[in-house]
């Protein structure tokens, strides 16, 4: 049985939706830090709500091979750690320390893994590809130009955390009466299931609970503007996250 078969009888026709959105297919995107929204006029003289973010340079850490490690993918690397907050296998990860461990597996023949020979990274994560025609090496520097041409991308981020918030913040109940008679139950979420029958709590009954700090996907943010001198990208409306916060962005992979 091929995986094709092994796959479309897991996943039924959503298969073939994936297959049409190209996700199947990733690219290599680029690692950035939200810098905050701004608003900037667009060709046609209408104002344009932008999200601004820092992407890159970035450095390529590793290459991922289906020979080696069973599957291909690009690991990137953005924002300088400094060496005094690295410990020694962050610091290994980028450079070629040595040590006993290196020269026993010099000894054996085992080839050495390439490395970036950089500054260790605040911020790391990989891409997964199809296969090696990605045409990138260990070392190699991705900037904000490994973007030109692309009009539509999907920014990956953590939403701001919230802590424990209540049934009126996070999932916008209107709350209880506030006339004569309701006595202390204002925000409260009022019933959560029934009597008798069936005498228990329905799963997926919204409560009160932790309210935020989880990884969200904006899709098909409208890239306005491109700034290669500054490593800027200026995207259309809001992505998840505080000013600051880091993030990935990647081609779009529903609208090419």
């Amino acid at each position: 049985m091929s995986i094709y078969v092994i796959v479309l009888h897991c996943f039924g026709s959503s298969f073939h939706g994936c297959l049409r959105a190209g996700l199947w297919n990733m690219s290599v995107g680029i690692l950035g830090k939200k810098v905050g929204m701004t608003q900037v006029y667009g060709d046609d003289g209408v104002i344009v709500p932008v999200t601004v973010i820092e992407a890159g340079p970035c450095v390529v850490l590793q290459v991922r091979t289906q020979g080696r490690d069973g599957y291909d993918a690009v690991q990137l690397g953005f924002d300088d750690l400094p060496r005094r907050k690295a410990i020694r296998s962050v610091r290994g990860h980028v450079a070629a320390l040595g040590g006993r461990g290196a020269d026993k597996r010099k000894l054996s023949g085992v080839e050495a893994t390439p490395k970036a020979e950089c500054e260790p990274k605040r911020f790391i994560r990989e891409f997964r590809c199809q296969d090696a025609s990605h045409g990138l090496s260990v070392g190699q520097a991705v900037a904000v130009d490994s973007l030109d041409g692309v009009t539509w991308v999907d920014v990956i981020g953590y939403s701001k955390g919230r802590g424990t918030s209540g049934v009126m913040r996070r999932h916008n109940f209107h709350g209880q009466p506030a006339s004569h008679g309701a006595k202390r139950v204002h925000r409260h979420p009022g019933s959560i299931g029934q009597s008798a029958d069936p005498s228990r709590v329905m799963k997926g009954t919204r409560m009160a609970g932790v309210y935020g700090g989880e990884r969200v996907t904006a899709r098909n943010l409208k890239v306005v503007r491109t700034d290669s001198e500054n490593n800027l990208i200026l995207v259309r409306g809001a992505i998840p996250g505080p000013n600051g916060a880091y993030v990935v962005v990647r081609r779009s992979v529903k609208n090419k």
